[in-house]
């Protein structure tokens, strides 16, 4: 049974295996602080249904407390040990809506229905909340294991035990980009997201975190900077992971994979 996915935009997907949807790093937002969303509509309220929820790490374009708030009562929340007491306003969100919030180290793996497992993997990024907070949380990628095994990236830059820390897996969904053209350490752009696919060696992968969220005014300066990675990730990866097939959704698009 394939995998179904739906991009609703930067890092957020729903994954469907086996029956079962899982929701990755929620963003239902028009704007973010100096962001505004360019590019999909706002996801409907069929985007915040899910057994599990996915959340990478603290920053606030993947652990968005108002999205948080959208889901239903008793859906459960897979976050980075230590959220809760990074993150205060997460348990009260927790608590208001009825999630059920479950901690994980990297190496941890927990059910979530029908077969269908979820294990935390390390990932190479700044997991505070803050530029200058505390480091009381790490960043996290998640492989969904079901008929397929499926990997979200979160946000990670390329680092040498990457698949052997990951394993096997069918589907990659990969960050190719930010806000812009310079992206620091402990990301992927298009380039670097190639190469990563080329050590995963997926059937399939999907290229995400791009193109939904520019800063303001970027949309009239230079605008090829945030639509071109996706399209470029997936020249690169006909280079260097030629077997590999890559999809690039359009917001809001669901496709099957492998």
């Amino acid at each position: 049974m394939p995998v179904e996915l739906t991009w609703w935009g930067h890092a957020t997907c729903t994954v469907e295996d086996s029956g079962v949807r899982l929701l990755t790093d929620p963003l239902f937002a028009r704007r973010l602080a100096h962001l505004r969303r360019r590019r999909g509509a706002v996801p409907p309220s069929e985007a915040a249904v899910a057994d599990a929820v996915l959340v990478s790490h603290l920053h606030a374009d993947h652990l968005h407390l108002p999205s948080l708030a959208r889901l239903a009562p008793g859906t459960r929340l897979l976050v980075p040990r230590g959220a809760r007491r990074a993150l205060p306003g997460l348990a009260r969100v927790a608590g208001l809506r009825g999630l059920a919030v479950t901690e994980l180290a990297a190496g941890e793996e927990v059910a979530v229905r029908d077969g269908v497992r979820v294990r935390a993997v390390a990932a190479r990024h700044d997991g505070r909340r803050l530029p200058f907070g505390p480091h009381l949380c790490p960043a996290l990628g998640y492989v969904v294991q079901g008929a397929e095994r499926t990997y979200f990236a979160g946000d990670t830059g390329l680092f040498d035990t990457m698949a052997e820390e990951v394993g096997p897996v069918d589907v990659a969904l990969l960050p190719v980009g930010g806000w812009g053209p310079y992206l620091g350490p402990g990301h992927l752009d298009a380039g670097r997201a190639a190469q990563a696919l080329a050590r995963l060696a997926p059937a399939a992968a999907v290229p995400v975190h791009y193109g939904t969220y520019w800063p303001l005014g970027m949309d009239a300066v230079r605008p090829h900077e945030f639509h071109a990675p996706g399209e470029e990730f997936e020249r690169l990866a006909r280079q260097l992971a030629p077997k590999v097939t890559v999809r690039v959704p359009r917001h809001g698009e669901r496709v099957r994979l492998p």
